[in-house]
């Protein structure tokens, strides 16, 4: 899949694009409203936007850095355009940006926005407020500006600001979006949900959740009559989040600081038809257990060296 948003996100939700139209072609979802309630990089709504798949994408994130760079996106990409044209990339930058993003409640929006993407695309792995690449010293491999590449940042940009018109966008908790308006949209809709992991989530999320949250989430998208996927870590079976769904668990690499193998498990509404994991997932993915319904005890694994 090209990639098409201007984010980056650590384990982003890119390699499942396939994953998905397979799904909404076998359900005969066309045109549908597809919404992420934990929008992130949204780089699987903007792909199916572009290609065609989804009438409306709705993006909702809580936190206000995300929002902000999205919103100033959409409805100033000139602004923002200009803003990385003449931007030098450089350490004295990024800790101007760093003290932006760091007083986000009190910074203006578009300069909240610029700052998010500058992080994004300064830092280890996208983090938000993780180290910038190379180091404050700048003796890494690589340095600071090696993902700020000016043209195609423009270019996705730009693009964006085309399909405004078919954007929605949301600065909600991920539950109350849910229940009051992803639940209430008229005509063909997906949901695809991936929340803050249950475990590491410090080291990945602006907003982390209590289990409490996790398991009243859980709850809500069990009672949604529409569509929907949902995404957790392995975290998710240990703590009986969906006990009586449909689940498969899968392997994925990670890049956070290093490059590493992990799980991920996918639960689905009993409404969806979904075929056997290898259909599903196709080649470039392996399925660690066929869908089913019964436990499955975490087998945990080790990161590689």
């Amino acid at each position: 899949m090209v990639p098409h948003t201007p984010l980056r996100y650590p384990g982003g939700k890119r390699r499942l694009n396939e994953v998905v139209k397979r799904l909404l072609d076998l359900n005969g979802l066309h045109d549908v409203h597809y919404v992420e309630p934990f929008a992130g990089g949204a780089a699987i709504a903007i792909g199916l936007l572009f290609e065609e798949y989804a009438s409306y994408i709705h993006l909702n994130d809580l936190s206000r850095p995300v929002f902000a760079f999205w919103k100033t996106a959409l409805e100033q990409s000139d602004w923002l355009c200009g803003r990385i044209e003449n931007v030098r990339v450089s350490m004295a930058e990024w800790r101007r940006q760093r003290a932006i993003f760091d007083d986000a409640d009190q910074a203006a929006e578009r300069d909240l926005g610029f700052a998010a993407l500058f992080l994004n695309r300064t830092n280890r792995s996208g983090i938000l407020a993780g180290g910038v690449i190379g180091g404050k010293r700048q003796t890494g491999k690589w340095s600071l500006d090696a993902r700020f590449g000016k043209p195609e940042l423009i270019r996705r940009i730009q693009k964006l600001g085309r399909y405004q018109s078919r954007i929605k966008l949301y600065n909600r908790d991920g539950l109350e979006f849910t229940q009051n308006v992803a639940a209430n949209l008229k005509g063909p809709t997906f949901i695809f949900f991936d929340p803050p992991y249950i475990e590491r989530a410090g080291r990945l999320y602006l907003n982390q959740c209590t289990l409490a949250d996790h398991q009243a989430l859980a709850r809500c998208i069990g009672e949604l009559a529409k569509p929907w996927i949902v995404t957790y870590d392995p975290a998710a079976l240990e703590h009986h989040l969906f006990p009586k769904l449909r689940r498969i668990v899968y392997d994925i690499h990670y890049t956070v600081n290093r490059r590493y193998r992990g799980q991920e498990v996918m639960y689905f509404a009993d409404s969806l038809r979904v075929p056997k994991a290898a259909d599903l997932l196709g080649s470039r993915m392996r399925a660690v257990s066929d869908l089913s319904r019964v436990p499955l005890r975490r087998k945990k694994i080790p990161p590689r060296a």
